[in-house]
């Protein structure tokens, strides 16, 4: 009996040094969670019970237990470098079409535009529509390298303040004449076709409180004049509304375009012409430029032109028993019975963490933890084989007795 109790004690030991030993050889692997090896004692039990003077019978590994206490975030120069703070799991395209999910959010794209990892996974995401709007749907996260389309300019927001102690200018007005104008102010629009053009819009006072306005493109006349008065305490009460529609007017080889001007927050106080905002909503073509994750994991494209397009969201899983989940080497488990069903929702949502772009998930291993389990588990090894030594002795004796 002493052998076989002595013998297990050694297996065990064996087996605590082999989890040690996984856990020390990954010490530096992204997004890998350490295992912690469980015992139990074992007794020779009768259908009627154990013996109060019973003696044991060794020990029996009862689990390895994963431990999935968070990791260090440590940043890095990839912006498809994602680590998770908090609960939950990356979801992963596999290559057989199955999902599996892990920690490791080291990603990057394919020549087919998927965002994938070093095993060639693609990470699941709930996409978007082509407005931006996160859809419930999921699948594989696919960047479009496309340009995106240029958008022709409707509308101009100006923000202005016009000096009350202006003088109205005694020539008729002449864009050429500076003398004809008191003020002006431009900004760079965009036709159907994505090519820029110059809108300048002048302003001239004509009577107390009172100012024309004229709206001209690229030289040429497109509006005007239209008026901009201001009551007394110097906010605009004409047009009604603040807003001024321009006639029609077509670039070459491009659709017509009709401007609206939205003079609302325009105001005439005694201070020098200011121009305190002046926005329009058009934009040439763009070529994507670089990707962007915010920290609900919604996956912006960037292009040369200043705009964005939402490209879908990150999806993370997460299940009511994680240390259920099947270990399945390169980072990575599958859902099990014992896991419970995968629980997939957005960064930040049912008691999900969020996620940080450009960092990745450190291993949670504690080297100097584990070289101390690694002493214990060598003394456990060595004090089970003094067992078979001394045990060794008492039979030799016994065989000895003459």
């Amino acid at each position: 009996m002493p052998f076989r109790t002595a013998i297990s004690g050694m297996r065990a030991a064996m087996t605590d040094l082999n989890v040690i030993g996984n856990n020390v050889a990954n010490a530096s692997t992204a997004g890998f969670k350490r295992s912690r090896a469980e015992f139990a004692d074992v007794y020779a039990a009768s259908n009627i019970g154990v013996s109060g003077n019973a003696a044991g019978a060794g020990v029996n590994t009862a689990r390895v237990a994963q431990q999935f206490s968070q990791g260090t975030v440590n940043f890095t120069d990839n912006s498809l470098d994602l680590a998770i703070n908090g609960n939950g799991f990356f979801v992963l395209e596999d290559t057989d079409g199955g999902q599996v999910f892990s920690r490791s959010g080291a990603f990057g794209l394919d020549r087919d535009g998927f965002v994938v990892n070093a095993q060639s996974q693609k990470l699941v995401v709930f996409q978007a529509d082509a407005t931006g709007a996160i859809s419930g749907a999921t699948g594989p996260m696919q960047i479009s390298t496309a340009d995106i389309p240029p958008q022709a300019t409707a509308a101009i927001e100006v923000g202005i303040n016009l000096d009350a102690a202006s003088i109205a200018p005694v020539p008729a007005f002449n864009p050429t004449d500076t003398t004809s104008y008191n003020n002006a102010t431009s900004t760079t629009i965009y036709d159907s076709l994505g090519n820029s053009h110059l809108a300048t819009m002048y302003y001239r006072k004509t009577a107390a409180n009172t100012w024309e306005t004229h709206l001209y493109v690229d030289g040429a006349a497109v509006d005007g004049p239209d008026t901009l008065a201001f009551n007394t305490a110097g906010a605009l009460t004409t047009p009604a509304g603040g807003t001024l529609t321009a006639p029609a007017f077509t670039p070459a080889g491009a659709a017509a375009i009709t401007l609206t001007l939205d003079y609302g927050t325009a105001t005439q106080f005694g201070s020098p012409f200011s121009v305190n905002r002046l926005t329009q909503d058009g934009f040439t073509t763009g070529r994507l430029s670089g990707l962007d994750v915010d920290n609900t994991g919604v996956i912006f494209a960037r292009f040369t032109n200043g705009q964005s397009a939402v490209q879908g969201q990150v999806a993370l899983a997460n299940f009511s028993n994680p240390q259920g989940l099947q270990q399945l080497g390169d980072n990575n488990w599958a859902e099990t019975f014992g896991s419970g069903a995968a629980l997939i929702a957005g960064p930040g949502s049912s008691s999900l963490g969020l996620i940080q772009s450009g960092a990745l998930e450190e291993s949670n291993v504690d080297l100097s933890e584990e070289l101390v389990k690694m002493i214990i588990a060598q003394r456990n090894f060595q004090a089970n084989t003094q067992v078979i030594s001394t045990a060794n002795q008492v039979t030799q004796a016994v065989i000895n007795i003459r």
